[in-house]
């Protein structure tokens, strides 16, 4: 090496800047050592040391603040049943400050060390982290079906993801005992997020719980009860529902905002009405103009997803993984792809897109109008069918009844 290249090296060493993003670097990795590996950790074995109580459940909810749909079925089935001591907890993950969160993963912690049972929706490096006692049986049922975007140890090097050396040593999928899937055929996808490729034991192909209410009349019935309530002006109307995923981190996460709900109002007329469902995690959606109040809703904060695919004759979305749940009604699909490339390369998609997508890929409101106003020539229903099959073959209505069995070994 020669003196010039010598004298850049140390000065980008020594550039003020630099030397910050180091430092902070180095106390990050300090107090998250410190968090996982000596107080959670401590906190589980202290408290571990008392009898496994085998009817004693815990549900735990990573980022939601109340029970949510991955859960809701088998939670009120085993309240009903009143053979266990059920237990919930909200760790609140991104939206709330770090004294609250290690306050609440302490107290999930102590619950934990002598549980029977723990169910997650998500990762959870928390209780990955942890030497969890054998007896325990965790049982990830995933908060989405099928596998679209990448997720877990997939998205490692990722602009969205961590390091690989980050997700090794702080886990997420840990302690895994039991994965719940939609379909025997994205086992291998789940496999790799999680890192259990030596233990594919655990991908059970039982069905998505959630997804139970879309075989249930009443359900859909009460569905459509509730959609005209909210929604007087769409009687007699076609229902089209634009459901987009968010962009960015969970905590920062905001909503496209790229429907022309004015031009499409204008286009299609008074045969449609368009509902919009943001994903929970964007706080300040767009807007929609108020002199399309009569053609458009944000429904985000008035009806949950699943009454909304029930209701909806067509389906708008981008990357989000309701279009599998959706295709359970075999109905038309559009996916207004205007990003696709920004988001390959943000969060990665585990399927070549426009040949996994069982709808047309659009990139304009043009393409938008055009096939909605000519769907019955456009909808391949085949298509749907075949994306159905390689995707939800193991959601039929009694997903919730089979992983019951399968954990509690009914």
């Amino acid at each position: 090496m020669n003196k010039w290249n010598r004298r850049n090296k140390c000065s980008h060493r020594c550039d003020p800047k630099n030397l910050c993003q180091r430092l902070r670097r180095l106390l990050s990795d300090a107090e998250k050592f410190i968090m996982f590996r000596i107080w959670f950790r401590g906190i589980y074995c202290l408290y571990a040391k008392r009898p496994v109580k085998k009817d004693k459940v815990l549900f735990v909810e990573v980022r939601e603040k109340a029970v949510s749909d991955s859960f809701r079925l088998l939670y009120t089935k085993l309240k009903k049943e009143k053979k266990y001591c059920i237990h919930t907890h909200y760790l609140r993950s991104g939206f709330s400050g770090r004294l609250e969160y290690l306050r609440r993963c302490t107290a999930m912690l102590k619950d934990l060390s002598d549980a029977g049972y723990v169910f997650l929706n998500e990762g959870c490096n928390v209780i990955g982290s942890i030497p969890m006692r054998r007896e325990t049986v965790l049982t990830q049922t995933w908060h989405a079906c099928g596998a679209f975007k990448r997720f877990g140890f997939s998205t490692a090097e990722l602009k969205y993801g961590q390091t690989a050396e980050e997700l090794k040593k702080y886990p997420y999928y840990g302690n895994t005992t039991y994965v719940t899937l939609s379909s025997p055929k994205i086992s291998w996808a789940y496999e790799e997020a999680m890192l259990l490729q030596d233990r594919k034991e655990c991908m059970r192909a039982t069905g998505v719980s959630r997804t139970d209410v879309f075989f249930q009349k009443k359900f859909l019935k009460r569905a459509r009860e509730h959609f005209e309530q909210c929604m007087p002006s769409a009687a007699s109307k076609k229902v089209i529902l634009y459901a987009p995923t968010f962009r960015g981190h969970a905590s920062d996460a905001v909503s496209p905002d790229v429907l022309d709900i004015p031009k499409l109002k204008q286009t299609l007329g008074d045969g449609y009405v368009l509902v919009i469902k943001h994903h929970p995690f964007v706080t300040h959606p767009p807007a929609v103009p108020p002199d399309c109040a009569d053609f458009a809703k944000d429904v985000t904060n008035e009806m949950p997803i699943d009454e909304l695919l029930c209701v909806s004759d067509l389906c708008i979305s981008d990357y989000s993984s309701l279009v599998f749940e959706y295709s359970l009604f075999e109905r038309p699909m559009l996916f207004y792809a205007y990003d696709l490339e920004d988001y390959f390369d943000w969060r990665g998609i585990y399927y070549p897109y426009e040949e996994l997508a069982p709808g047309p890929v659009v990139r304009t409101n043009e393409e938008i109008a055009d096939y909605i106003q000519n769907v019955e020539q456009k909808f391949d229903r085949a298509r749907v069918r075949a994306f159905r099959e390689q995707f939800m073959s193991a959601c039929d209505g009694h997903a919730t009844e089979r992983i019951l069995q399968l954990v509690f070994q009914k």
